[in-house]
Formats: structure tokens, C-alpha cells, sequence
């Protein structure tokens, strides 16, 4: 540890259960306009195995992951700015230009700041504490070890083109190289669809599915209600097939070293309400 690292630490460390209660605030508050509306939900990726192995957030864990079917969160970001309290924000291309986020939508809360990798404070977008919702789409019936490889290439080129950019001889050549690797990983996608059954299989879309991972139809739906600190939201029909094509024996706990908190500083609350 760097000597002027572990007063951040501490500070981190002391305010992250904190965070995780103004995360499942937020959840909470989208569940309800989910069940309002008759739009599916389900927890997702780490929050699901929270769920599973500890009831709730993993300890270190300072995120909640859900996602929803590509129409559902349409249909979301239809109502829900009309249903959010003041205090929160949902944060899309659409809503906040100025956001780094590409395929994921989040739901933020306005009162906050959370800095992750890759934000930058010239950048003129909402910081706050969020809840990620990541889009599903139907996906083509090939290799697992091929899709991993597929939407690997989608995921790396599209962070880079979208990463913060300074002009120069090397940004430009990176723009056409990972430019050209993103259409081409994508056109072989679009070809796949289009020859192979894509009803079988659906996952989160390619950019924001660095491991390629695909999950059967009859494992995630219908969903079920599953709980998770001590409320009740919405899961995958099987939870263990879920959580195993993500993370293999998913009971056993990492050492040490790996529990690591995601954000570089969060503040709960800016303003004391």
C-alpha cells in the first residue's frame, strides 16, 4: 500500500456500508416502478451472488447490478422520469450526453459522488451513488469459447473508441484499428443471428459482455423473487445455473488481496437532508 493511499482507504472502508444502503435504497425505488408497470427485472452479476452466498451485498461490494430485457428497459426509461423522487436521476446517452457510460443505463442518486475508473472531473455528467441496469438481447446458439472470444473484441474496441481521447499520432491510429475490430466483431454477430437459433440463448449486449457469458431461456425466466438484505426483489428462475456460467463455484470466497471495492472515492451524502 502507498504510504497516501490508506487514509482513502480507511475513508473508503468506513463510508461503504453507507453506500450499499443508499444503492438499496435506490433498488428499492426501481423495483417499484418496475412492479408499477409490469416491467421484469432481475438482479444481476455480483448482487445476484450476494444475494446467493451472503443475503445480501457482498461485504467489499460497493455496486448493485440488475438488468432487464432490451424492451423492458425502454419502457423503463419511458416512465421512470416521471415516477424517480427528486433526488435521483436516470443517467443514459440520451439523458446525459456527457456520460462515459455507452450501453448501460444508471439510476443515480443526485445527493453523492462515486468516482470510478475512468471518470474524470472535467467531464460535465451526473457522479453520483448508482444502481447499473444492464440490457439483455436474444444471442445466437454457438460455442460458448467462441462467443467469449466475439464479444471480447466488441467490449475492448468499444472502451477504447470511447475512452477519454487526447490528439495524437497514436489515438488516431487506435481509432481506426479498434473502429474496424468493433464493426467487424459485430457484423459476425449480425450474421449469426440471421443463420443460427437465436431463441435459445439470451445475455447483455456485446459491449458491455466482456466475458461472454450466455444464459439459457429456462434458467432466467419466469423470474422469481429472491432476497436480498432483508426485502424481496427480482432473480433468475435458477440462481445457481446463473451464477455458475458467470463465476464457476461461486461459494467459495476470494482471499483476501481480491475483495476489492470498485470505486476510487465515494461521498454517501454531499448535503445532510
Amino acid at each position: 500500500m502507498k504510504k497516501d493511499d490508506k487514509y482513502l482507504k480507511q475513508y473508503m472502508k468506513e463510508h461503504l456500508r453507507e453506500c450499499q444502503l443508499k444503492q438499496l435504497g435506490i433498488l428499492e425505488v426501481i423495483d417499484g416502478i418496475c412492479r408499477k408497470h409490469g416491467i421484469d427485472y432481475w438482479l444481476e452479476g455480483g448482487t445476484l451472488l450476494g444475494a446467493v452466498r451472503h443475503g445480501g451485498f457482498i461485504p467489499w461490494d460497493d455496486d448493485i447490478d440488475i438488468a432487464m430485457k432490451q424492451a423492458d428497459l425502454r419502457r423503463f426509461c419511458q416512465v421512470a422520469p416521471d415516477e424517480l423522487p427528486e433526488d435521483l436521476f436516470l443517467q443514459n446517452r440520451q439523458t446525459d450526453p456527457g456520460s462515459k457510460e455507452g450501453g448501460i443505463t444508471k439510476v443515480r442518486c443526485l445527493n453523492s459522488i462515486y468516482i470510478e475508473e475512468g471518470d474524470h472531473f472535467i467531464g460535465d455528467y451526473c457522479k453520483g451513488v448508482f444502481v447499473d441496469i444492464f440490457p439483455y438481447v436474444d444471442y445466437p446458439d454457438v460455442s460458448r469459447k467462441f462467443m467469449k472470444k466475439l464479444s471480447r473484441g466488441v467490449d475492448v474496441s468499444h472502451s477504447v473508441l470511447h475512452h477519454l481521447h487526447y490528439y495524437s499520432f497514436r489515438s488516431v491510429a487506435e481509432f481506426f484499428w479498434f473502429g474496424m475490430k468493433n464493426l467487424f466483431w459485430r457484423a459476425v454477430f449480425a450474421v449469426l443471428m440471421l443463420f443460427r437459433n437465436n431463441k435459445k440463448y439470451i445475455a447483455s449486449t456485446l459491449e458491455t459482455n466482456g466475458y461472454g457469458c450466455m444464459h439459457l431461456r429456462d434458467d432466467l425466466f419466469p423470474t422469481q423473487d429472491i432476497e436480498f438484505e432483508g426485502k424481496m426483489f427480482k432473480a433468475a428462475r435458477v440462481p445457481d445455473t446463473y451464477l455458475r456460467e458467470q463465476y464457476g463455484d461461486y461459494m467459495q470466497i476470494p482471499p483476501v488481496e481480491k475483495r476489492m471495492i470498485h470505486g476510487i472515492f465515494i461521498m454517501p451524502e454531499l448535503v445532510k437532508e
